[in-house]
């Protein structure tokens, strides 16, 4: 049987386009920064809970670049790459390395069985990989005020996530021999869904759909806005939750 090409559900340019776009805003002082810190100091400290120190280490997705400095200040060969110098979905360059780690990167290509397969491969004997990923518990009230906006024919604007579940079976698919799959939450407050919205385009997590839907019109705007502040607290802040998922795999 013919094997099926994955559905194009991202563009690999809007992703680029938005990372270039986070890189510019992270100039200013008060830039969010927050997902991609917290990732980093997840992975350090899985890290040193596994006694683990990589000879070669592979980073991708880290644009902050304090991963790679704390694991060179360790000792380890990394290699950095991003959206805009590595398609995962492609064999990766380098190989073996010790450690591969991705970061807010894999849930946005199209064929996640085929990145995690060349992960694998890509790792040396005994190698790790650890790729955090928003998850599907993510942005419940933006995804709420999004189908307010649009009550009877609500466009596609958010990305598909992936659950808990479904990445265990992935990682058994992508040939790992051991494998885990857990996750915690990220808290964050937010004034409007206008704030929301900014961090996300700092931290280069906007909509990269293949097929973006167009802008919102003034009405729907409003919409949104009123139907996300109807989640506040009594401080008037709209506590958001970004879900990070973490997949790590033993190749041996």
């Amino acid at each position: 049987m013919d094997s099926q090409a994955p559905p194009r559900i991202f563009s690999r340019t809007r992703r680029r386009a938005g990372l270039r776009r986070a890189l510019v805003r992270q100039s200013q002082r008060d830039a969010a920064r927050y997902v991609l810190q917290d990732m980093v100091e997840d992975v350090l400290d899985r890290l040193e809970f596994m006694r683990f120190e990589p000879a070669r280490v592979l980073v991708i997705g880290d644009w902050t670049d304090t991963l790679a400095l704390s694991l060179r200040g360790r000792g380890s060969d990394v290699v950095e790459g991003s959206v805009r110098t590595i398609d995962e979905e492609l064999p990766l360059e380098g190989a073996p390395f010790d450690l591969i780690v991705s970061l807010a990167s894999l849930d946005r290509v199209n064929d996640l069985p085929g990145a995690l397969l060349h992960m694998r491969s890509a790792l040396a004997d005994d190698g790790i990989m650890i790729a955090s990923i928003i998850g599907a518990g993510s942005l419940a009230n933006l995804r709420r005020a999004m189908i307010a906006a649009e009550p009877d024919r609500p466009a596609a604007r958010m990305h598909p996530l992936v659950d808990n579940s479904a990445a265990s079976a992935l990682m058994r698919r992508a040939l790992f021999k051991r494998q885990v799959v857990d996750s915690h939450s990220l808290e964050v407050s937010f004034g409007s869904l206008d704030r929301l919205v900014s961090d996300l385009r700092d931290q280069g997590l906007g909509s990269s759909l293949a097929r973006p839907a167009p802008p919102l019109g003034k009405a729907a705007l409003e919409r949104a806005r009123t139907a996300f502040l109807t989640a506040a607290n009594a401080q008037d802040r709209v506590i958001e939750t970004f879900e990070i998922l973490t997949l790590t795999g033993w190749k041996n």
